[in-house]
């Protein structure tokens, strides 16, 4: 019997062609979890986007689900020990952002300190009466040239960005879970216990997962070691208090924030809206690139597939998986 699928995303058709070969394929574009827990139980594999929510009342319906392959470096949106418990095996695609996401985040420190899109829109809000506006109204823009930046979380993605900083003539510090010595080597980069980083660089740059250590990050108590400087967070939202992130910049502590990622999302209203000089906010892209939407596309097709073909992809989530549900007793390829 073919594996029967389901896809909870548009996904291009390149990709759906070769998951049928192999298995049925329904699409159930962006259901509500109550719409994901009547239809579960018919699958045997389903991929899914970081907007598509697997939280335990859907796995616990997953009567013959296999595999959850996630179409995202991220997994914050599955259960995981849920389906752990289950025997259901989860995967990430792994490496394919980090090209995307690490320019996005030079983009967006340039932006901050250059006040690009304050700029953008003081021009077409036609404020610009004259160059003395400008150039008398425009006196804390800063290069990001000759600064220290410290990137906390050293993966792939820490690297491209740490490649990226040093070629723009910076110092690299990090803070991450073990040493580099790969980009020690590399750049220059130099390992520091984490609040060493916070406190000597100019501009720190979050690339960390969230994982329950790394809640909440960076606190109202860390956020007293960033006076004068500025944050960007291309990770998780939940790395960051935004309360204390609010009231850091209100009290003028803090530079500047530029974040591709909110504590709670999608964003319709926020408190950091209304900063528009100290902030640049986007809304969760940063590896939405034509590039990286389609290498990603083809490893979360990969993970599934290699699942069902009773095999166990690198990119598995919990591994702690195969001992409660060996390989061979998911196979169906």
């Amino acid at each position: 019997m073919r594996p029967k699928v389901a896809v909870l995303f548009k996904m291009k058709s390149k990709l759906v062609e070769e998951l049928k070969k192999y298995a049925d394929v329904e699409f159930i574009l962006y259901p509500s979890v109550d719409e994901l827990k009547e239809r579960i139980g018919e699958f045997d594999g389903v991929i899914i986007s970081p907007l598509n929510m697997f939280p335990r009342e859907v796995i616990e319906r997953a009567e013959r689900l296999k595999v959850i392959s996630c179409h995202s470096a991220g997994y914050d949106h599955v259960d995981v020990k849920a389906a752990t418990e289950r025997g259901i095996y989860v995967t990430k695609v792994a490496g394919v952002l980090s090209e995307a996401v690490a320019e996005f985040a030079v983009g967006l420190t340039i932006a901050l300190l250059r006040k690009i899109t304050y700029s953008d829109r003081f021009i077409r809000a036609g404020k610009w009466d004259s160059h003395r506006t400008v150039w008398s109204g425009f006196r804390d823009i800063e290069t990001v040239y000759g600064k220290k930046v410290g990137i906390l979380g050293m993966g792939a993605i820490g690297k491209a960005i740490a490649r990226r900083m040093k070629a723009m003539g910076t110092e690299i510090l990090y803070w991450s879970r073990s040493r580099k010595p790969d980009i020690e080597k590399e750049v220059g980069a130099i390992y520091k216990p984490l609040e060493d980083v916070l406190r000597e660089s100019d501009i720190v740059i979050l690339a960390l997962p969230s994982t329950p250590e790394t809640y909440h990050i960076i606190n109202a108590e860390r956020l007293e070691l960033l006076e004068g400087k500025y944050l960007v967070n291309i990770g998780r939202g939940t790395l960051v208090d935004e309360k204390a992130l609010v009231k850091a910049i209100e009290e003028g502590k803090l530079k500047g924030y530029a974040t591709d990622v909110f504590e709670n999302e999608p964003v319709q209203e926020h408190e950091l809206f209304k900063h528009e000089w100290e902030t640049v906010l986007t809304p969760h892209y940063a590896g939405l690139s034509k590039e990286a939407m389609e290498d990603m596309g083809f490893q979360a097709v990969r993970n599934l597939l290699t699942v069902l073909r009773g095999e166990v992809p690198d990119t598995l989530v919990n591994r702690e998986v195969i001992e409660i549900r060996p390989p061979e007793k998911v196979k169906m390829l």
